[in-house]
């Protein structure tokens, strides 16, 4: 399986918070952490483990560990948290950092995510929503970093599957109003694209664009899947049949 490597200083902190939150859009991929300070074998810090409850994600078996030649080697794609540790990591794994970029790279930000270490629980939380945020941004980069190459003479790649899979992964992101306005741009980009004859995939996009205006700020579990599947439906020619089965979810849709 493809790895991901999220890299922060002491790995106790931001880097298994934000491999948590990605790992958790990214299926197809393994996503770990890793530090550069040298830490091996320490837990989360307390604060992050407060953090992670607070956002339902799982960090209590983490344990720190350095950034080395094999894991570097392992990783198609090393995400620093800061422009600091990823000009520590490239100096120190030079025949990586062609593969090592700061999240705020990816998500086309020049911003770096503080580290709160020992700070309140408050500003772990701000920070944390921030990184979501910037992993939001990101994800199509993320994509297009790991997918694999074409050959020459081969014909432009298909980039429909990654916006798909990134306005997927979207709809499980922490902060909802982000997430929703990526997701109308990434419907409003798709319906631009020609439909085959019979295809009504412009008019299934109509209606993910209801379902989305109909939307509280925080969706539940069953109107997050629901989303997904619709999205999912895009990768093929879309049937009157799909229309008319989406249309009928959103007669009950403030009661999902």
């Amino acid at each position: 399986m493809t790895i991901i490597v999220i890299l922060g200083a002491a790995d106790t902190g931001r880097a298994p918070l934000t491999a948590a939150m990605l790992g958790r859009r990214m299926t197809e991929a393994r996503v770990v952490s890793a530090g550069v300070i040298g830490h091996d074998g320490d837990p989360a810090t307390t604060e992050a483990l407060a953090a992670a409850d607070q956002l339902n994600l799982d960090i209590f078996e983490h344990r720190a560990r350095t950034l080395d030649t094999q894991i570097a080697s392992a990783a198609a794609l090393l995400i620093a948290m800061d422009s600091g540790v990823a000009r520590v990591a490239r100096m120190s794994f030079p025949e990586a950092a062609a593969r090592i970029f700061t999240l705020g790279d990816l998500a086309g930000r020049a911003r770096d995510i503080p580290d709160p270490f020992k700070m309140q629980i408050g500003a772990w939380l701000t920070y944390t929503r921030e990184i979501d945020e910037l992993l939001v941004a990101a994800l199509p980069q993320i994509h297009s970093h790991l997918a694999p190459a074409a050959p020459a003479s081969s014909a432009p790649p298909d980039t429909r599957a990654a916006q798909l899979a990134a306005l997927h992964a979207q709809c499980d992101a922490i902060d909802w109003d982000v997430a929703a306005a990526a997701i109308t741009s990434g419907l409003d980009a798709l319906a631009t694209v020609p439909n085959a004859p019979g295809d009504l995939s412009t008019a299934y996009i109509g209606l993910l664009r209801a379902a989305l205006a109909l939307t509280p700020t925080t969706p539940g579990a069953a109107q997050r899947a629901t989303l997904q599947q619709g999205i999912a439906r895009l990768s093929g020619p879309v049937a009157p049949a799909d229309l008319a089965a989406f249309s009928a979810q959103l007669a009950t849709w403030g009661a999902a």
